[in-house]
């Protein structure tokens, strides 16, 4: 009873320590976020006073530019003026008519200036305030905000284009993010599956009444989910390799027929024990300039879910043919076959149209053969039917 009560006060300690924990972080974050928006508004007051500046600026040039022109314009006026006339003005004259025109050269360039600050605010102000609202959102994480075309803004200052290629990034962010939640949501439901089975199976061997049988079935069991989750990591880890173009394809002439005949004979003693028969048309000496390494992931895969998905005393062929300038392999099954909206997501991630072989794979296979493919310059196309088989065929560029 003791033992009891010492073991829930030490989870109830644990408890009380991750809730600080989880308080820490989400203070820690809250704080980040304070100081984020702190360091916008600094930077915005920094800009309005640069913007102030800048009026000014604006001001003073157009003031000396006007001066410069309306005074050279005045003294070659009255120039020409006495001269044509032989009028002589007096000072009072050419002082008031001095400080005549220093007041319109004043007004002038106060009236040049306030029309070239309401055509930035129109043309530049509007669109770049809407952009920088839109960007601080997509900072924060919202990928839905869009920013409208604005009608009066110039075509030639390439605030449209801008504004275009905003959108077009905020949609590519947002896709990004739904991929990386699904990928996530996916990668944690196929883990939780071998640990579920391994964990359950565990403590089920901890029964002393079990049979030898017993154990070594249920051993067997927690021996395939460990291999079923190491494949799953070790797809994950080659995947994402692919992905982040980390794996870059060693390119060498080498003969395809060769290949594939070599990865079919490593499920020998798979379709042994299925009793499956074997139909092969491969015609010899088909050389590829491609990486071979790679690539034997692609036949590997192709023949692995071909005898799975075989049933006993069904048949799996193997064909490699050259066409043009291109050769074509093909690996057709006699197994269960799939729908055509099957079909259409069979190259994505995680994805299984047939949910009674779940177990037996991830959902990474093929679109880590899609992958391959893509960086090899090649197409992979299937063909199937639900009850009658399905064939994938590979094309790849001959050597």
């Amino acid at each position: 009873m003791n033992k009891k009560n010492k073991d829930e006060k030490l989870n109830n300690s644990r408890y009380e320590d991750n809730s600080e924990k989880i308080k820490c972080n989400k203070s820690d974050y809250d704080d980040n976020k304070y100081n984020e928006k702190q360091l916008r508004k600094e930077a915005r007051k920094k800009t309005h006073k640069r913007k102030r500046k800048v009026f000014v600026r604006r001001y003073l040039t157009f003031f000396l530019l006007m001066s410069f022109v309306i005074t050279c314009s005045m003294i070659l006026f009255f120039h020409y003026f006495m001269k044509a006339t032989d009028i002589k003005l007096s000072a009072d004259n050419i002082t008031m008519a001095a400080i005549m025109t220093f007041g319109n050269v004043v007004f002038i360039a106060a009236l040049c200036t306030l029309i070239d600050w309401i055509r930035r605010r129109i043309t530049v102000g509007r669109p770049v305030k809407k952009i920088l609202e839109a960007t601080d959102k997509i900072i924060e994480g919202d990928f839905s905000v869009r920013i409208t075309n604005l009608k009066a803004v110039d075509v030639e200052l390439g605030f449209r284009d801008i504004i275009d290629n905003i959108n077009k990034m905020a949609a590519e962010l947002s896709s990004v993010e739904t991929l990386r939640t699904d990928f996530i949501s996916n990668v944690s439901h196929e883990l939780k599956t071998p640990l579920a089975v391994i964990q359950n199976y565990a403590t089920i061997l901890q029964d002393d009444s079990l049979s030898d049988d017993e154990r070594k079935e249920y051993l067997k069991i927690i021996q395939d989910s460990s291999k079923n989750l190491a494949g799953l990591i070790t797809n994950i880890l080659k995947l994402n390799k692919l992905e982040k173009q980390q794996i870059y394809p060693d390119n060498k002439r080498y003969n395809l027929s060769e290949q594939v005949c070599e990865c079919l004979i490593g499920f020998e003693s798979v379709w042994e024990d299925k009793n499956i028969e074997i139909e092969t048309d491969i015609e010899d000496d088909i050389y590829v300039k491609a990486d071979a390494e790679i690539l034997s992931l692609v036949w590997n895969n192709l023949f692995s879910n071909a005898f799975k998905f075989t049933e006993q005393g069904g048949s799996v062929g193997v064909s490699i043919r050259r066409e043009n300038d291109k050769a074509y392999v093909s690996v057709k099954d006699t197994g269960c076959g799939m729908d055509a909206e099957t079909g259409k997501h069979i190259f994505e991630k995680f994805y299984q149209g047939d949910t009674s072989h779940a177990t037996k794979g991830n959902g990474l296979g093929l679109a880590l053969v899609k992958k391959v493919i893509d960086i090899s310059g090649g197409e992979i196309s299937v063909d199937s039917e639900v009850g009658r088989g399905s064939t994938f065929t590979v094309a790849l560029k001959t050597d």
